[in-house]
């Protein structure tokens, strides 16, 4: 197995000022291309904790990728620091230098002094030209390992990862064959889907391996397969198969698909039409719904009735129902979903009433109540969710639910 390893460098990375996105793209570029990732790490712009790095990974990995600290001001250390690391001189790259004087030139602009070094790189490295910025990358080899330098910023990085360095990874080293498949569930946790699929889990061939990975309102559980077995992809499929027998009723989709994604492909083949009221979500729903690109084909709008006011006045829910039942029930979820789907004349409709916290919760309604209610033209339903004290997960879990209670109802689950 060829094994890599990444090095962020930026102060801005430890204080967390900026989130670290490289190393997880780069991780499943990796991944994808057949090297497993060994180690992660982020240090700052300091050249002793830069060269430590580089001595721990060499001894750990095969492939060193280093992101960040390539710009042309003071803090940016890195070039020189590998010019030191590999006992290296700079030396000036005519085609760097063309590079950033095209870039200068689209901007209108020319190219400063300071910028000019940037063109500048160690006399030993490969050079990964830049299109898309100023900082070119390095490609060093020494006692059979790959170290590659590249810009922090990320569409400069990914570029070069593109174009350049996963081709070149391609051609020096023999990667190992890997294959994820990927199962989203949703309304369990994953100690009783642990509990559920022990039996299948136990059994499973050595080169497989299971993964959880629990987020708010859902589990992914990620099967994968490294190996050189020639029946890996159909035993995978096998297996994948026998797991989703066994939790079919929680399954919503597979591989990176969202619910709202899942959601409007489901309207859009059926040339159906989507509403929302939104209480204690707060337009959450809308939000996720509207992040899918072509959503306005099937999504009319939403009312986001927080007040009882809204409640009454927008979706005509019935003011001695708030009165009798209180706004977090299943009657004013039901009459808000129905109410929302009359007023846009929509063939389905979505509504949350709850208690998202951390303040206005009873004994009878705890803080995390919430009540979801779906519509079509045919039924209303209503369930209430218990989903913790946390205010913003509140929110993430009843969104996502919400959109799964809708999926239910219209391939006919309930």
């Amino acid at each position: 197995m060829i094994y890599a390893e990444l090095i962020s460098i930026g102060d801005e990375l430890l204080i967390g000022q900026v989130v670290n996105t490289n190393a997880p793209w780069i991780s499943r570029q990796l991944n994808k291309a057949g090297f497993a990732v060994k180690q992660i790490t982020v240090v700052g712009d300091l050249e002793d904790e830069i060269i430590n790095a580089l001595d721990l990974a060499r001894k750990r990995a095969d492939i060193i990728l280093i992101t960040g600290g390539l710009g042309p001001t003071k803090d940016d250390l890195t070039k020189q620091v590998l010019c030191k690391y590999f006992n290296t001189h700079l030396v000036f790259d005519p085609q760097a230098y063309n590079d950033i004087e095209n870039i200068f030139r689209a901007r209108g602009r020319e190219v400063t002094p300071t910028n000019r070094t940037q063109a500048e790189l160690p006399a030993s490295c490969i050079p990964v030209y830049n299109k898309n910025g100023t900082a070119p990358g390095m490609w060093f080899h020494a006692d059979g390992k790959v170290f590659v330098s590249m810009p922090g910023v990320p569409y400069e990085m990914e570029a070069m990862m593109t174009d350049f360095v996963i081709p070149k990874l391609m051609q020096e080293f023999k990667s190992t064959p890997v294959i994820h498949k990927t199962i989203l569930t949703q309304g369990i946790g994953e100690s009783y889907l642990s509990d559920m699929i022990a039996e299948w889990e136990n059994n499973l061939p050595e080169y497989m391996k299971l993964a959880y990975l629990p987020a708010a309102g859902m589990v992914r559980l990620r099967l994968t397969g490294m190996g050189e077995s020639k029946n890996m992809e159909n035993e995978m499929i096998i297996e994948t198969g026998k797991l989703k027998k066994l939790i079919a009723p929680y399954i919503y989709g597979e591989e990176d698909e969202t619910l709202a994604e899942i959601i409007g492909k489901l309207l859009r083949a059926s040339g159906k039409t989507l509403a929302t009221a939104e209480s204690c979500t707060g337009g959450n729903i809308a939000h996720l719904i509207t992040s899918v690109p072509g959503s306005s084909e099937y999504y009319v709008g939403s009312v986001v009735s927080y007040s009882n006011e809204i409640k009454k006045n927008e979706l005509n829910v019935n003011a001695d129902t708030l009165l009798r039942k209180g706004a977090v029930s299943e009657e004013v979820a039901i009459q808000m979903a129905e109410g929302v789907r009359k007023k846009y004349n929509v063939d389905f409709a979505i509504s949350t009433t709850g208690i998202a916290g951390p303040d206005g919760g009873s004994e009878e309604k705890p803080v995390g109540t919430v009540w979801i209610a779906v519509a079509d033209a045919e039924k209303t339903i209503a369930k209430k969710f218990l989903l913790g004290t946390n205010r913003m997960r509140v929110i993430q879990v009843a969104s996502e639910t919400a959109l799964n209670q809708l999926r239910k109802l219209i391939i006919g689950q309930i």
